[in-house]
């Protein structure tokens, strides 16, 4: 199991060899310093978010230590909750994609909650971008029209996802735009 530590919102893998291991076994987290990795032989720590430390923590990958303790899952979730709106819910969805066999990264540089790629960041191009929506909230038309031009814009499909976080199943609502 990889131990990790919590750091001010974010899990760290300190041990290098455990953060080229995880990175390579599914692109989890980024290596300090390098935005966009080339190479898998990286020297240096593996900084996840609570989203993918909770993930790996179910799967049995992680331990998270904060301040010499070990965490529990009930703890990893707070902490989750705490530094994230809607935690829950985004952590459904991301769950849900892994299982599907994607590789889930933040989406924030495409204004959405994830970039979802086929293989992985340096191998494909993420072709989703996926915004995820409670049951409640109000889809505007003026947010479909920008999403959907960004998404054009960047050649991906955006997706607006909206989890039942008890039952753990996700709808998902995929736009494409045509051109006549």
């Amino acid at each position: 199991m990889i131990e990790a530590e919590f750091v001010e919102g974010n899990i760290v893998v300190f041990d290098k060899e455990q953060a080229r291991r995880l990175y390579s076994s599914g692109y989890y987290g980024k290596p300090l310093g390098i935005s966009k990795p080339k190479e898998l032989s990286f020297d240096e720590p593996l900084v996840l978010d609570l989203i993918e430390a909770l993930h790996l923590f179910d799967e049995g990958e992680l331990k998270v230590i904060k301040d010499g303790k070990e965490l529990s899952r009930d703890e990893l979730e707070k902490l989750g909750k705490e530094y994230y709106a809607r935690f829950s819910e985004l952590y459904t969805v991301y769950r849900d994609l892994r299982k599907r066999g994607f590789v889930v990264t933040s989406g924030i540089k495409f204004g959405s909650d994830f970039a979802v790629y086929k293989h992985g960041p340096g191998i494909d191009h993420a072709p989703f971008i996926v915004q995820v929506k409670t049951p409640k909230d109000a889809v505007h038309a003026t947010e479909l029209v920008r999403s959907g031009r960004l998404a054009t814009t960047v050649r991906k499909n955006f997706i607006i996802a909206i989890p039942d976080t008890v039952s753990g199943k996700v709808r998902y609502l995929v736009f494409s735009w045509m051109k006549f």
